[in-house]
């Protein structure tokens, strides 16, 4: 069960981890999370959100009309840790 609502993850410029699902986990141990599923972005500057994202190569890269630049989300990396 997910506990909450999930998290945004705020651009920094020297990236760090950050969480974003708490999950109930009584009885279970998770191994591995995979991005299924649609997720979301908005542009830095521009504010252009970006819907329908595919996380499940671990990469996207689109074009922002608004600023007039590419966009990417890559080299995504998931840790799983108990709270």
């Amino acid at each position: 069960m997910i506990k909450g609502e999930p998290q945004p993850y705020n651009y920094a410029e020297v990236p760090k981890p950050g969480k974003i699902l708490e999950f109930e986990c009584r009885g279970c141990e998770f191994v591995e999370f995979k991005p299924e599923g649609n997720w979301e972005a908005k542009g830095l500057e521009s504010g252009t959100v970006f819907k329908d994202i595919d996380l499940n190569e671990g990469d996207w890269f689109d074009y922002d009309e608004k600023a007039g630049a590419e966009v990417s989300i890559k080299d995504l990396k998931w840790e799983i840790v108990r709270s």
